[in-house]
């Protein structure tokens, strides 16, 4: 074949062998590629990279009088890495359809079609968003040679080096929620459906039928069954992933439960939790000789207020050591955004988009995830309701965010709008709740303003910080990549550290939250708190006090606008702490975990670092 009078030697090929490190070969070819022209194609240990046969010193081809490059002719060198591919096929070239060459390229590579009697072969990448780098879409580039042995040789040599790429998944277990969002949960799978397919990873499709089928199907499988899959996916919201959270969970995470509300411990004679202060007083003596508590199922307390290892029905375990996975970095979690809000997907990836979450599982990305435990408990020492265990990802929140989400249960009809309907209503109902809250304060060993995961964090107040001394959480992120200075993966240790106290805020709230991630989402652009991280092991504590109703709007309109400050707010209380109590007092509201419902008169919660892991990466600068 002859372009622009040079010879284009399609089966020009030349190869090395493997070195004796075992590095991949080195290959090399004469190809066409697709809207570019004659390149030489080059697989190298990393990746492939291709440079255009033509010579910027060259006059060219002319047309009307006018020079003519292919397109990218002036990028000389491009290279794509293996761990940017997603898969590689061969394509028939009876069903190609006529390239979309623009006119002038057509007048340089002359009159004859270059996808005459040629052969191809595809690679599948993505390519990022120039405006969103978060943001991701689909990319292929089309080599052709007229020898089909080449083309194939290619695709085997591209699929090898493919094959050794770590983390990727094979078997995936796929829950569906068909009423999703605007109820097309069933149509976002279908649309993403064959990029996992393109990859060649298995998949087994469950749709759920009804509410709470996916946590039975969690919970019911067995370690076998799990372990035949690399990761478990929900196509669905914010709600569906923590059923399918949950259900995973329920059975299977052991550890000490969170701390017993304060007036639980009085009620037995005792005067709070171990080193329970009030910030208005003086600290309160401390009581560690508790033996028992007759309002929790055989259980006996340690030292730190914690309850002895207990799976998560109430039965007790002796002491001894029992073998825990989590976190399991093999069976990883991904969501397919197909919800209302999808804060989570935003959170871990940085964009609210199936396609670019299909390509974070597919290419085996990995991000641990804190994952916050809340408990329930008795309300009375004859109550018959046992203590119940629930997980949450993102958020927990009680008052004002329980109403919204209660609210809103009624018009799940008019789809995602049902929130900003919701949360009128209740806005200007403003009711207040009267309650008391415990939380623990954690005090560094040095009074250092850095915040760096492994030395916890500075003594935390009321945190007002300024936006410039904001450590966001982005993709390789410092703080949660650091390597935490403990090692029992039981319970969160910071609770157990020698300078934790707990302090009690009391008083009537309009809202009592805590905030595992940021929560960025379309309504809250920067997230309820914008310097939360995803795995450092702490929660952020708010608490919203009863106030008038313009500076309550006031603080909603902060988190509805990008760069706002809905915490600087004297009526707002911020705490970052990795464990909390909470109590009614009074005419209650509901729990809203994750966008499910959750009842609960006496509540305690802990947070557990990188409890689960996901495919993703994190969202990018």
């Amino acid at each position: 074949m002859e372009i622009n009078g040079s010879v284009y030697n399609s089966g020009n090929i030349s190869q090395r062998n493997v070195d004796a490190e075992g590095q991949t070969s080195v290959l090399s070819s004469n190809l066409f590629l697709d809207h570019v022209g004659g390149v030489t194609l080059t697989l190298n240990s990393d990746g492939l990279s291709w440079k255009s046969l033509y010579s910027l010193d060259n006059d060219g081809s002319t047309c009307l009088g006018i020079k003519f490059l292919p397109r990218m002719a002036t990028k000389m060198a491009t290279k794509l890495k293996f761990s940017d591919i997603y898969a590689v096929e061969i394509i028939d070239s009876d069903v190609i359809q006529e390239s979309d060459l623009t006119l002038a390229a057509e007048c340089f590579v002359g009159n004859e079609s270059h996808d005459s009697g040629m052969n191809h072969f595809m690679v599948h990448t993505f390519q990022k968003s120039k405006s969103q780098p978060c943001l991701w879409s689909l990319a292929v580039y089309k080599f052709g040679n007229k020898d089909l042995q080449t083309c194939q040789m290619w695709v085997n040599k591209i699929n090898d080096s493919l094959s050794k790429e770590v983390g990727r998944p094979k078997n995936l277990l796929v829950f569906v929620h068909p009423m999703s969002g605007k109820g097309n949960g069933r149509r976002i799978w279908e649309t993403v459906a064959p990029i996992f397919s393109r990859a060649k990873i298995n998949t087994k499709v469950i749709v759920t039928q009804r509410a709470g089928h996916a946590f039975d199907v969690m919970t019911s499988a067995t370690n076998e069954e799990l372990n035949s899959y690399d990761g478990v996916l929900a196509v669905g919201g914010d709600g569906f992933f923590n059923e399918i959270l949950n259900g995973f969970l329920s059975s299977r995470h052991k550890a000490p439960f969170p701390p017993i509300p304060s007036d639980f411990l009085d009620a037995l004679g005792n005067n709070s939790n171990p080193s329970v202060n009030d910030p208005n007083g003086a600290d309160s003596e401390s009581h560690n000789n508790i033996e028992s508590d007759p309002l929790l199922s055989s259980s006996a307390h340690n030292e730190s207020g914690f309850s002895h290892l207990r799976t998560n029905d109430g039965s007790h375990i002796e002491d001894q050591q029992i073998e825990n996975p989590l976190p399991n970095q093999r069976l990883r979690f991904g969501i397919i955004p197909a919800g209302s809000t999808d804060a989570i997907v935003i959170c871990t990836t940085g964009a609210r988009d199936p396609i670019t979450s299909a390509l974070h599982i597919i290419l085996g990305k990995k991000l641990c995830l804190d994952v916050a435990q809340v408990v329930r408990w008795k309300t009375t020492s004859t109550s018959k309701i046992e203590p119940r265990v629930r997980y949450a990802a993102s958020f927990a929140g009680y008052g004002f965010y329980g109403d919204v989400i209660t609210e809103s249960e009624k018009y799940r009809w008019m789809g995602p709008k049902r929130y900003d309907y919701a949360g009128t209503k209740v806005f200007l109902k403003h009711r207040s709740y009267e309650a008391e809250v415990g939380y623990l304060e954690v005090e560094s060993e040095k009074d250092s303003s850095i915040l760096d995961g492994s030395r916890m964090f500075s003594r935390v107040r009321s945190l007002k910080r300024k936006k410039s001394e904001r450590i966001i959480c982005r993709a390789n992120c410092d703080v949660c990549n650091t390597k935490p200075v403990y090692s029992s993966t039981r319970s969160p240790p910071a609770i157990s550290l020698p300078e934790a106290r707990w302090l009690k805020s009391k008083g009537r709230f309009l809202s009592v939250g805590a905030a595992i991630m940021s929560n960025r989402n379309e309504r809250a652009p920067d997230g309820l708190v914008a310097d939360a991280h995803l795995s450092d092991g702490f929660l952020h504590l708010l608490l919203i006090k009863d106030c008038p109703h313009a500076l309550f709007l006031w603080h909603l309109t902060q988190l509805a606008r990008k760069g706002g400050n809905p915490l600087n707010f004297d009526f707002v209380e911020h705490h970052k702490t990795p464990a909390f109590t909470f109590t009614s007092i009074g005419k209650e509201s509901i729990w809203n975990l994750d966008g499910e419902l959750f009842q609960a008169h006496k509540l305690s919660a802990q947070v557990f670092r990188g409890l689960i892991c996901l495919f993703a990466s994190g969202p990018e600068v």
